[in-house]
């Protein structure tokens, strides 16, 4: 049996209920759990999108942020959702950028795993300067963690994690990050996060 038998558990409270089920009804229940987990996890098993460059004289040196892209994951810990956004902040190399699409495209592909928040924000980041080389790149993100707010000490959900990857001169010039958090500041604000 592959692993998704081995963790049906809806015999137990299917008996409780006094509503047994026949082969088919198990076998179309494991099934669907099957798809649905693979689609949680398609990160793992799948290769990163390409990143295509292009030249653009215009951004050359200056920090360009973007966000707030949607995210969810789920908690590799309690398999509980995590929910939230990020924002990339990136000041190209030479003037060389990638489309604007790709950011979010590269953060939804890393979330699509179990994952820990702070493991997620270093995926996204070393994976944009391993293919863009940019001269600074900074990634933020802000996330409820439903394992905290549906179990344990059921915390709020405004109760929210932020974790941060810096790179290059965003991770060395203190002007640049003041920039870069005063930018995510601004975008959380209007999208009232």
């Amino acid at each position: 049996m592959d692993i998704i038998g081995t963790l049906y558990l809806g015999a137990p409270a299917n008996q409780a209920l006094d509503a047994p089920l026949t082969q088919e009804q198990k076998r179309s229940m494991i099934d669907a759990a099957a798809q649905k987990l693979s689609e949680l996890l398609a990160g793992r098993f799948s290769a990163p999108p390409p990143l295509t460059e292009f030249d653009s004289v215009e951004t050359s040196g200056e920090l360009m942020v973007t966000g707030p892209i949607e995210m969810r994951s789920t908690c590799a810990h309690h398999l509980m959702p995590i929910f939230g956004s990020a924002v990339i902040g990136v000041i190209a190399a030479d003037g060389r950028i990638i489309g604007l699409s790709k950011y979010d495209r590269v953060v939804h592909h890393f979330a699509r795993r179990f994952q820990v928040q702070e493991e997620l924000t270093r995926q996204i980041g070393d994976y944009l300067m391993e293919r863009t080389a940019p001269r600074g790149l900074a990634v933020r993100l802000r996330a409820v963690h439903m394992c905290k707010t549906h179990r344990g000490v059921l915390a709020s959900h405004e109760s929210q994690m932020i974790s941060s990857a810096y790179y290059g001169v965003l991770k060395d010039d203190p002007k640049l990050k003041a920039e870069f958090l005063e930018e995510c500041r601004g975008l959380e604000r209007r999208v009232g996060a």
